[in-house]
This record gives C-alpha cells, structure tokens and sequence, in this order.
C-alpha cells in the first residue's frame, strides 16, 4: 500500500496546544516523509518532516501559497469565515502571493531589509538592549523575572517598531495583536476579534504616517500604495504587507532569544565556552534555530497541479493544503546525527537548518533577526553574568501555538543565588 492511501483515511490530529511539538514531530516523522494531519476546525492538510522533500516542494513552481488562486475548499467557501488560522490564509502579501505577484510584492518589501538598512540599526539595536537591560538591572536582587515578556518580547517588537515608524503609544497593542495571530488554540470569537483588533491598529499606524511621513518603511509602503505605476499596492496589500514585516520581524527573533537562553543556562560547559571566546554567539544563534525552529510549523502551501515525488513515492493532488514542519528539520537524525535533540554550538550542521524558510519564500529578515540575537544574548549575558533559571527547565510551558515556538514565560533570577556563577541551573534541555 502506498502512503498516500495509508494515510488519507486517518489523519494525525495536531495539538492547538502544542504541548510537545518535538514529541509530536517525531510521530510524524516516523509516519514517513510526509503523513496527512488534521489542523484546529477539522482542516485536512499534509505535514511535511522530511529534509529532502521539503526542499524539493519549497523550490517547486508548481506549489503555491495563494490560498485565493489555489486552495478549492477556500474558493468554494468550504473554510468557515470564523475559522481561527483564517488570517494565515486570507491576506495578500508576498507571505502568501505566487508567481509574479510573489516577485511585485517582495520586491516592495525588500527595501526595509537591505544591507545598507539592516547594519544602519546596529546602533539602535544596542540603544535598545542597554535600555531594557538597565530597567532589569533595577529590580530587586532576589527578584524573580520573566526575561520572555521583559527582554526576548519587548526588544524585536521595539526594533521592528523602529524600522516601520509605528509611534510609541501603540507598542502595547501592537504587541498584545500580533502575538494572538500565531495562537493556534483560540476560539473562532477569540481568533475573529484578535484579526479586527490587529487590522484596526493596521489602518491607524497607515493614517498616523500619512499625517507625519517619515524615512521609515511604513512612508516608503504608503507611497508605493499612491503610485500610479503597475507596481501599486492596493489598500488591503499596503496593510498585509504591514502585517507580515511586524510579525515576521518580531516572533523569530523572540523565540530565538527564548530558547538560545534556556539552551545555554542547561548547558553550563557551553556558556562557558561562549563567554571565554572559543565559541562564538554567532554559533549559538545558528544553534539555537537548528536546535529549536522559532517557526516550527508554516501554513499553508498548495499544488496548482498533481505533483509526485519521485523520491518519496507521494503524490501532492492540486489544491490539497501542505503544512511545512520546520522543526523537523533542525531534529533531523539523517541529517545531525544521532544527536540531533542534544544542543551544541560546536556542531559541524549547526547552519543546516530551515528557520527562515527556503526558496523563494526565504525570510527577508533573516540577517536583522541573527543580528539582533547576537547583539542581545552578549549584552545580556555580560550584563548578568549570574543569571540563572528560577524554575527548572522542565517546568516551562510552550506557547499554544504549533506555528511559533517558545516559552509562555520565561522566569530567571538576573543574579542567580548570589554566587554570580550561573551555576544555579536547576534541570536540563535536550
């Protein structure tokens, strides 16, 4: 029996929790290259765990991201209107664009994330973690913290605030907006509210820029909305486009500073090698998105026709929805070895991994988010040299999202038990 009849008539269900999405990855993954999975409000889609074939499939032209064009069950209506990760599917930028409008609306989009641009904010991104760092450095020495909400959240948020021109007094909402769109346990009330919420602050940022244009990317957007030339943005492109810089600017980085910290707090002997010089915080950073896809799960991809893979044996039929399980392939044994679930900075793979995609949907800020890990995790780790975990490693609970990855809290003391050691680690990650 083939695995495309193997598997259609029972699909895995995947958890809106997402209460161990590496756990779940390796059911998957031993379902074989590629197994069919049932997302929240009974959706029907294809997950993707093999390295290979998902390499294949993201610089395949027949597979596209336009749920508009390609995805029958959303051109007759079958997705209910209320259905929670509708969002993912209903916007029109060059996340989800195919073919030529992929190219337009990138190429409009590619301007916030030039080089030129990208090291400009080198000195706002260390403005920026010396100012939160100061605020951490005040609170009481025994005190409790959580750096996710404190630090890991607030400073891509502020940097990508900084790039678009969005004005201090909606940070907040921003920030409370965007997060719910990677929830993927909201209720359809929930998940519809979050959407009018976000879309709100959308249209606000563009009319605040049009009072008081500005050198940022948001003026820059606005202008390419007014053009009169083929490459105009329409309206609800102008605000998806907003859409998609803000939450692909802001949740990479976050989970990557999450995860890079507890990796390196239960895993002492490599702190110390990066602190001493002999590992380098790049080399963390490339670690940490192998080791834990900030991403772990993308939605939703799409054949314009039956596309069979050789390889693999599966067919792909046109207009079946295909999710792509990123953090497979950090985990990937064929790929790291036996020890691909064991974190370390000196692995020869650590690079191979898909934490910004692949093909022609590779991320834009793939470099802004690598420099900002690398900014912060020093500046932190200077700064508190004794920082340590409050609860043990074990006790940390993941964020209710298959999509993004991380921690809903992260508590640490900033000076660990007074020893200033960081030796103070209470449990383990794999």
């Amino acid at each position: 029996m083939d695995d495309n009849r193997r598997t259609s008539g029972c699909p895995f269900r995947l958890d809106p929790r997402a209460a161990d999405i590496h756990g779940e990855t390796a059911r998957l993954r031993a379902a074989g290259a590629a197994t069919r999975v049932e997302l929240p409000g009974g959706v029907q889609a294809w997950s993707v765990t093999d390295t290979g074939l998902i390499k294949r499939l993201l610089t395949d032209p027949r597979i596209s991201k336009d749920a508009h064009r390609h995805w029958p069950d959303y051109i007759a209506e079958r997705i209910p209107a209320a259905w929670p990760l509708r969002p993912w599917v209903d916007v029109r930028n060059a996340l989800t664009a195919y073919g030529d409008e992929h190219t337009r609306l990138r190429r409009l989009i590619g301007s916030a994330f030039t080089t030129r641009r990208v090291r400009a904010l080198v000195p706002t991104i260390e403005s920026i973690t010396s100012g939160l760092l100061d605020g951490l450095e005040a609170e009481p020495a025994d005190a409790e913290v959580d750096l996710r909400a404190r630090f890991a959240w607030v400073l891509p948020l502020l940097v990508v605030n900084t790039l678009l021109g969005v004005p201090d007094e909606t940070h907040q909402d921003f920030r409370h907006a965007i997060g719910g769109l990677f929830a993927t346990d909201l209720s359809e009330e929930e998940a519809t509210a979050n959407a009018v919420a976000v879309y709100e602050l959308l249209d606000g940022l563009v009319a605040a820029k049009r009072r008081t244009p500005g050198d940022d990317v948001t003026s820059a957007l606005i202008d390419a909305h007014d053009d009169e030339t083929d490459s105009r943005l329409s309206h609800q492109e102008l605000l998806d486009s907003l859409l998609l810089l803000i939450g692909a600017g802001h949740e990479t980085t976050v989970n990557l500073l999450d995860h890079a910290v507890v990796d390196l707090l239960g895993h002492p002997g490599q702190l110390a090698a990066v602190r001493s010089g002999e590992v380098a915080w790049s080399d963390v950073v490339e670690e940490t998105l192998r080791h834990q896809a900030p991403i772990a799960n993308i939605i939703m991809r799409f054949p314009v026709e039956d596309v069979h893979d050789a390889d693999s044996g599966l067919t792909f039929r046109q207009g079946e929805a295909i999710v792509i399980n990123y953090s497979a392939v950090g985990r990937d044994p064929n790929l790291h070895g036996e020890s691909a679930d064991r974190f370390d900075s000196t692995r020869a793979t650590r690079r191979e991994h898909m934490a910004f995609g692949h093909g022609v949907h590779y991320c834009l800020g793939a470099e802004l988010a690598r420099l900002e890990g690398r900014i912060a995790l020093s500046a932190l780790f200077d700064r508190f040299p004794g920082l340590t975990l409050a609860v043990g490693a074990e006790e940390l609970r993941p964020v209710a999202s298959f999509i993004s990855n991380g921690h809903q809290v992260l508590p640490v003391r900033l000076r660990g038990s007074g020893s200033g050691s960081g030796s103070g680690v209470q449990g383990s990650v794999t």
